[in-house]
């Protein structure tokens, strides 16, 4: 969080129409540039409706006392924070188009169609991306590399690019916040003051529950009749070098994540593997898409690998629905869903150092008289969090110091605390967006926010049956001492980000 530059005796607290103005312009500027732009909204319009009610949060701040080089500090520093999401966005483009290259996503689609029926592949979906989620603690990695490869799969069978997404995510999420390893539950369980084995075996009574009945409803959803993959297979065996080996950069990925390797450090690492892998399997494919005959072959064999981590992998194999799989990739292909998320922290900055998001939860708190509605109020301050600040991490952070000292007097053990955050705030940030997990998802498996959002059964049922717990009494945990310092102590943090460990 940052600090506020200016003195506070000159600083008025902001009113609950100062804190509205700029979250309903938000709200509606959003929802007319999806009316007017569909689908392409993130490549421009959004932005600009954001970068614009940042300034109106910012000429808020300044009526209120504020001065512009605070406000300034505060933008700056916001959007620094997501400086970590952004070189991983980078490097998942490079992984991609050097997978696209290598046929490292050809031969997890060849294999994938060999193996999965249409009748179960959603429902398998979910559960292959839970498990290696949870053994590896990101649901980021998992999205940007399996999520990939099943993707493609899911386009060959003529199943829906949505519901696969839905699927991939909510095996991603469910993994992520069960996993020790994984980043969002070390910040939960930290800003709460609790446990975090006791976190996480709390997490599962409601995350169980969740994933189960996602699992039902892909099942449900899954094509039924046979499905005959041989023509599709047949071309890329006559087009592709395909074999196991194309998996060692998947194998790597995994490998340094589950090491605790920083994710970009991790992803890099596996682009590169990717093109080298096509150097040495393929060099003749690598020369063809540098097109430079004119270039000794060591160089050009440079240069194809470059363009491919820069600007992305285009084949041209003549087969137009194998060419559709391994045209991807590159870093220039993540820059409008980089501009997002600068744009969006810009303006969750604002916001929040100006005090009009604390403004808006205040009277929430104020008002929750019981048990089941301070828990109804976290996880809705943890979902409005998440639309107005579009980041996860500070969505996990701000409540759970928000509203300690409310658990605290009414008992309730720091566990239940961070095992509410979890279950709302982790989650629901794959939904929006403009938030930087809603962007990185719609960017990596190549569907929009909005398209797969309605199948991402566990991100939405995971919060309604926290609430629900709650109003039937269930896993309500009291502690023996309110222990208010330790809240009070909580709340005083600052929101961080924890350093060396991966992304969501």
């Amino acid at each position: 969080m940052v600090e506020k530059a200016e003195p506070e005796g000159g600083i008025r607290p902001p009113s609950l129409t100062d804190a509205l103005i700029p979250s309903v312009a938000l709200i509606a500027l959003l929802a007319l540039s999806y009316l007017l732009y569909g689908d392409t909204a993130s490549s421009g319009p959004n932005q600009v409706a954001l970068l614009f009610c940042g300034a109106i949060a910012a000429g808020i701040a300044y009526k209120n006392g504020m001065v512009w080089e605070g406000i300034k500090e505060a933008v700056v520093s916001g959007i620094a924070t997501g400086l970590p999401a952004i070189l991983i966005l980078l490097a998942v483009g490079s992984l991609i188009g050097a997978w696209a290259i290598s046929g490292t996503i050809t031969s997890m689609v060849y294999y994938g169609l060999k193996l999965l029926s249409p009748n179960y592949f959603y429902a398998t979906t979910a559960l292959v991306c839970a498990f290696v989620a949870f053994s590896i603690g990101s649901s980021w990695t998992v999205a940007g590399t399996i999520g990939i490869g099943l993707m493609g799969v899911a386009t060959q069978m003529g199943l829906s690019p949505a519901i696969a997404a839905g699927a991939v995510i909510s095996g991603a999420y469910f993994g992520d916040k069960a996993s020790p390893l994984s980043d969002t539950v070390n910040l939960a369980t930290a800003t709460a003051g609790s446990d975090i084995y006791g976190h996480i075996r709390e997490s599962l009574w409601t995350s169980v529950p969740a994933l189960g009945i996602a699992i039902v409803a892909f099942s449900m959803l899954g094509r039924p009749g046979d499905f005959d993959a041989t023509a599709f297979l047949r071309s890329i065996d006559s087009k592709m070098h395909v074999s196991l080996w194309a998996f060692i950069p998947l194998a790597l990925v995994f490998a340094l994540s589950m090491a605790r390797i920083a994710p970009f450090v991790a992803i890099f690492t596996a682009a590169i593997a990717g093109v080298l892998l096509a150097i040495v399997q393929d060099p003749e494919r690598v020369l063809a898409f540098a097109n430079a005959p004119e270039l000794p072959r060591g160089l050009g064999l440079l240069k194809g690998a470059w363009s491919v981590l820069s600007n992305g992998y285009v084949a041209s194999t003549g087969d137009k629905a194998l060419d559709q799989i391994m045209t991807r990739g590159g870093m220039s292909s993540m820059m409008n869903t980089v501009w997002l998320i600068i744009t969006a922290l810009a303006f969750g900055a604002v916001m929040e150092h100006a005090g009009l998001l604390n403004r808006l939860v205040d009277p929430l708190i104020r008002r929750a008289k019981s048990d089941s509605g301070l828990v109804s109020t976290v996880v809705g301050t943890s979902v409005l969090s998440n639309v107005v600040t579009s980041d996860q991490y500070i969505s996990i952070a701000l409540p759970a110091r928000l509203f300690g000292p409310s658990f605290a007097t009414r008992r309730l053990a720091p566990v239940m605390l961070s095992r509410v955050v979890g279950d709302s705030a982790t989650v629901t940030s794959a939904l929006i967006p403009w938030n930087s997990c809603g962007a990185y998802m719609a960017a990596a498996l190549g569907v929009s926010t909005t398209a797969y959002f309605g199948f991402c059964f566990f991100n939405i049922i995971n919060p309604l049956i926290t609430i629900a717990f709650t109003w039937l009494g269930w896993r309500v945990i009291r502690t023996a001492a309110a222990g208010p310092a330790e809240h009070r102590l909580v709340a005083d943090a600052e929101i961080i980000r924890p350093s060396g460990q991966n992304h969501q």
